[in-house]
């Protein structure tokens, strides 16, 4: 994994050398060095991502073990370097010397490795790789069967045998079934395979397993095992041969192939070929694979199978089966045994390893220490089963998807994390690279990682086109400390707040730790995470030692709220690029702070604190993140925040921007933040266009606050050209004077209006923004008990929210709501009714009510049945915490007969009609 340190190196030199960088006074003198010493570590980096791609193993070889040192050790050296340059004043003279000094070191440095690099030689390195991955694939097909039969399922597989038999017409339809390592898919393919029903159903069955690194021939010769009788003279043909032999085999004949443990979509495009499409009706390939991107790719529509964690039932049943077979357990055993099943957490390959491991072990105080810490124990297996299972999916990981991988080894265990702090800590400890689209390409990596199953979604946006926040699954989390542990990218140590009376709260070198589970038994203050650069060979024992200058990172969990004052050693921190102040409340900027000038990523909370003017000097950072407790107290920045060039998200819940300074004599020209991606909350008194222009790139903007005198922003907003999400918390001032859709950008897709007071026929206006896909109303952001829509619009809204207000009667048709997919109704405790000519929105997929009168559930239901009369595909209508809490009758058209769930105040109730 030295990817992740020569990448890291990589953005901090491209940072200098940037053409909008405050540094570049700096870089200018060493500019001719700075650009030879990137070309030369640009070339490393290639040779690395090629080179880690055919390691056979995860430890790293001697060569990467100096690549990752020498990468390390320079970028440190040149970051403590410029940073004299630009503290140290009075010496800097000298300190331009030490760093035309250490450039010229580190280019003969990575010259060094790059002689090393040429040498390496891969020969027989993959046919060794191959071996492994080939037997280990063999030794692994039965580890989920349980006395030859599957545990479990029972739905999943109905309807897969119901999709292997129906008779569809047209080409061969392919099935994948498709979920992490270790969740049963192998197994539910066999168990249709070997069903009697599809056995007669099929005049050839061929099962081949194709794994990580596969070899098309054996493929094909797996396959022709099962349709054609194999003798040597069949295994010695070409690749051709072998592929022109299987389709002749499978000419006119209704088959079902299976392909299990499928990668990438290019192996899918090397045999699909194999495969006769005419005279094959009701032909069936059936795919396994970790990857979402490869069951899209290669799946017929509507056909792809996900499979889930299992529910405590089902994971009970298959560790019974596992654990004790047909033998009679005590009520001791079952209830400790339950216990155990449902910590596997839903992972069938969890459940039949404790469960076989326990199978010898009668003692009933040993299964009570096992149910304390399962995971530890499934790691601690000799034979490394689950590791070695999920272990393959991170192998087969790119080098910058493995670092963001690891990176959720950071995060407490089990926690959900939000996505927006994780992909701005990647961002932050450079695995992405530095392009304009930053977000876009974090966002990219953590779909590959959900793609992979290997990262978990726990919550989406309402519009479903986000991710919200995710986790990873329990021995996901393990192997990724495992990782860590290996020292391969970062370290981790846990660092605990101290008190002292006369110092306040403070981050103590002194109480700085290896790493260890967060557990319940933090301190009373609460815990930080550091990440810090690996030990060094190359070092000396003095600068190993050395943790603050190791620190790259300061992450908070599990903080108690405080309102003590933090003071903290942070100048010690030289090199951090990441650091966390939340959970304790400052008091004052903290002006060490200042001298950080690597941060790209700053998180503070506090009552109330003036920005120095020397903010400035933070000219790396990114993300800068305000929070406080109550009300929003304005915080007014100086003007030289316009000076942090790299900044991409400003997050205050009320923050005033003075206007930008003018760059030169041209009193019309001004700086401004070039890569801002998100600011939120503006004060709307800086409605100015001088701010509006010096924020024009901005994508997310927010304001809150009302202000009586002219705001502007009726006249400036439109010149925000890139924005597609708009808030606005109580500014019903600024939004009285826009009389016309004209004043907001037509890029606008996201709008939300708070506690805005607005009357409902201000939507009229709103309802002509030609790309407007969201729209939230929020705590009366309308006022009044009627709404009534005059003009037909909204031409492309899929989502409606609305929230908390009085609104009694609402008027409209399906016109005015074109292409509606999703409306939420929250606590409309007035509202008793809603436009029954919704039915007729061909697009409408989900009605959500919470905290609303029995009534428009009632209108729902209709809703629901005039679409189904329509021949249309009924409405989702859920319900929960219904006024009243009278009990609702559902009934739910399911393919097979009609179901009906009694639903409570407090219940949630999904249903179909």
């Amino acid at each position: 994994m030295a990817h992740a340190n020569v990448a890291s190196l990589l953005r901090t030199i491209e940072s200098l050398l940037s053409s909008n960088s405050p540094m570049r006074s700096v870089s200018c003198d060493h500019r001719e060095d700075f650009s030879a010493l990137h070309e030369k570590i640009s070339s490393l980096e290639v040779f690395l991502k090629n080179f880690e791609k055919n390691n056979v193993s995860r430890e790293l070889t001697d060569l990467e073990v100096q690549i990752k040192e020498v990468a390390n050790i320079v970028e440190q050296t040149i970051q403590l370097r410029v940073t004299e340059v630009v503290l140290k004043r009075h010496m800097r003279v000298k300190a331009h010397e030490r760093l035309s000094d250490t450039l010229q070191q580190a280019a003969k440095d990575i010259d060094r490795i790059w002689k090393e690099s040429t040498k390496i030689q891969d020969k027989g390195k993959q046919a060794s790789k191959e071996s492994m991955v080939q037997d280990f694939s063999s030794s692994t097909n039965n580890i989920l069967n349980v006395n030859n039969s599957m545990v479990g399922r029972d739905d999943q597989k109905e309807r897969l045998l119901e999709d292997l038999t129906a008779s569809y017409s047209g080409e061969p339809k392919v099935i994948p079934i498709v979920g992490m390592g270790g969740i049963g898919k192998t197994t539910l393919a066999k168990e249709v395979y070997n069903n009697e029903s599809v056995l007669r159903h099929f005049d050839v069955h061929a099962w081949a397993t194709v794994s990580q690194q596969h070899d098309r021939k054996e493929i094909l010769l797996g396959l022709l095992h099962s349709t054609i009788k194999m003798d040597d003279t069949v295994k010695m043909k070409s690749e051709a041969e072998l592929a022109d032999k299987l389709q002749k085999s499978l000419k006119r004949k209704r088959y079902l192939i299976v392909l299990d443990d499928i990668w990438s979509c290019e192996v899918w495009d090397g045999v699909r070929q194999c495969f006769p499409t005419e005279d094959n009706a009701g032909s069936r390939i059936l795919l396994t694979t970790r990857n979402n991107e490869v069951a899209c790719y290669a799946g017929t529509e509507n056909l792809s199978m996900q499979m889930n964690f299992m529910d405590q039932d089902e994971s009970w049943n298959l560790f019974k089966s596992a654990a004790f077979s047909n033998e009679a357990l005590s009520s001791e055993f079952e209830t400790i045994g339950k216990k155990i099943a449902e910590k596997c957490h839903g992972l069938p390959l969890t459940i039949v390893v404790v469960a076989g491991l326990l199978k010898s072990k009668r003692e009933i105080e040993y299964w009570k220490s096992v149910a304390k810490d399962v995971t530890s124990f499934v790691t601690n297996d000799p034979d490394k089963q689950c590791s070695r299972v999920l272990g393959l999916s991170y192998d087969h990981l790119t080098s910058d998807l493995k670092t963001c991988l690891l990176h959720f080894g950071v995060f407490p265990e089990d926690s959900e994390i939000p996505v927006k702090k994780l992909m701005r800590s990647w961002m932050a400890e450079g695995f992405l690279k530095l392009e304009n689209d930053l977000e876009g390409e974090a966002e990219k990596c953590l779909q590959d990682l959900v793609n992979r199953c290997l990262v978990l979604v726990c919550k989406k946006s309402r519009d479903e086109t986000k991710i919200i926040s995710c986790k990873v699954h329990d021995l996901i989390y393990e192997l990724c400390l495992r990782e860590v542990e290996r020292g391969n990218v970062f370290s981790m140590n846990d660092i605990e707040l101290e008190k002292n009376y006369s110092r306040g709260l403070y981050l103590s070198m002194r109480k700085m730790q290896p790493f260890k589970h967060v557990t319940g038994d933090l301190s009373y203050f609460g815990l930080y995470r550091a990440l810090l650069t690996p030990v060094h060979r190359q070092l000396r024992d003095h600068d190993n030692n050395d943790l603050s200058k190791r620190t790259h990172s300061i992450f908070c969990f599990h903080l108690n709220d405080s309102h003590l004052s933090l003071k903290s050693e942070l100048i010690h921190f030289k090199l951090l690029k990441v650091l966390e102040l939340r959970h304790i409340e400052i008091d004052n900027f903290p002006l060490q702070i200042l001298s950080l000038i690597w941060l790209r990523y700053l998180s503070l909370v506090c009552a109330d604190f003036d920005v120095p003017p020397e903010i400035c000097r933070l000219w790396n950072l990114q993300t800068f993140i305000v929070q406080g407790h109550g009300q929003p107290i304005l915080i007014a920045f100086p003007e030289e925040i316009w000076g942090l060039m790299q900044l991409r998200h400003l997050k205050v819940k009320r923050v005033y921007l003075p206007n930008p300074p003018s760059v030169s004599a041209d009193k019309g020209s001004h700086t401004r933040f070039s890569n801002i991606q998100t600011t939120s909350y503006l004060s709307s008194c800086c409605c100015t266009k001088e701010v509006i222009s010096g924020i024009r790139n901005v994508k997310k903007l927010g304001f809150s606050g009302n202000n009586l005198s002219d705001s502007g922003l009726h006249s400036n907003l439109v010149y925000l050209q890139q924005l597609e999400i708009l808030s606005f918390i109580r500014c019903s001032c600024i939004l009285l004077p826009v009389t016309s859709a004209q004043v907001f950008p037509a890029t606008l897709k996201k709008l939300k209006l708070e506690s805005t007071y607005l009357d409902w026929s201000y939507m009229d206006i709103i309802a002509e923004l030609p790309n407007l896909e969201v729209l939230k109303l929020i705590d009366d952001a309308c006022d009044g008990e009627e709404w009534q829509q005059n003009v037909k619009g909204f031409t492309r809204l899929k989502l409606l929210f609305i929230h908390d207000n009085r609104l009694k009667c609402w008027k409209a048709t399906n016109d005015h709501f074109p292409v509606l997919e999703r409306l939420v109704l929250s606590k409309c405790s007035t509202l008793k009714g809603m436009p029954i000519e919704f039915a007729e929105i061909h697009s409408l997929q989900l009605i959500e009510l919470t905290s609303c009168l029995p009534g428009l559930g009632k209108y729902a239901a209709r809703i629901q049945k005039e679409q189904q009369d329509l021949g249309n595909n009924p409405v989702d209508v859920r319900i929960s915490n219904p006024l009243g809490g009278k009990v609702i009758l559902i009934q739910k058209n399911i393919s097979k007969g009609v179901q009906a769930t009694c639903g409570f105040q407090g219940d949630m109730i999904p249903y179909v009609l």
